[in-house]
């Protein structure tokens, strides 16, 4: 149960498998397409169903990851059955696969959180190991398909706070009638230990968090393109 990925309560279900790399990643266990739990559609169903009471009016079910657009086909039928149960849906997503059954799926979701990592699109391969040009059409997609989605930036010092940037961000999107809300997540450290049972490195241990002055300074700086900017 969560209240961070979407309206309400939601039953957030993670996924398996990410074409990102992205630096700061706090799931990292999620990145290959191997592991996790095999879960039947049936079973997500069922609890998303047995939970519903809980969810309210603004609750539902959220997909996360991992990057769930990687098993597109699979979740097409989990989310019709959603749909038609009265439960509302939303997409997590990094934007960054496109396919037909992708299409199909975001016709389908109620709700779509695009993480945009980074608008300069070199400092968004530094980052992710991807560029950013198909996460930029997936939200021109949404804005032209008048699909809702929130757009969300990690905001991390020295990464991905540069104020250039962030304006390039507020123009490219300062227009779009589909954003309905735009999101700053400050840089966390939650998945630290993930990284060390994984006997991976974690690439970032020298960064800071964010100070206030930083948070209130990227606040500012949205809320003069989006008026719908929350800190988180």
């Amino acid at each position: 149960m969560g209240t961070y990925d979407g309206p309400g309560i939601r039953l957030v279900v993670f996924l398996q498998g990410c074409p990102f790399r992205c630096l700061y990643c706090a799931n990292p266990d999620t990145i290959p397409a191997e592991g996790g739990r095999m879960t039947s559609p049936g079973d997500i169903v069922r609890m998303a169903v047995a939970e519903k009471p809980f969810f309210g009016r603004r609750g539902g079910v959220t997909f996360s990851g991992g990057e769930p657009t990687l098993q597109a086909k699979a979740l097409i039928p989990i989310v019709e059955e959603l749909k038609a149960c009265g439960i509302n849906v939303c997409l997590d997503t990094n934007g960054g696969i496109w396919n037909r059954h992708v299409e199909q799926l975001l016709k389908l979701t109620d709700l779509v959180l695009l993480d945009v990592k980074e608008f300069d699109r070199q400092r968004h391969l530094d980052i992710t190991g991807k560029e950013n040009t198909q996460t930029l059409a997936t939200a021109k997609w949404l804005e032209d398909n008048g699909k809702p989605f929130w757009l969300r930036y990690v905001l991390v010092p020295g990464i991905s706070d540069y104020e250039q940037d962030i304006r390039a961000l507020g123009e490219h999107f300062r227009d779009y009638r589909m954003i309905e809300r735009v999101e700053i997540l400050p840089y966390h450290t939650l998945g630290v230990n993930k990284y060390e049972a994984l006997g991976q490195e974690y690439r970032l241990k020298d960064v800071p968090l964010n100070t206030r002055e930083q948070l209130e300074r990227a606040e500012a700086l949205f809320k003069e393109y989006f008026e719908c900017t929350v800190l988180n």
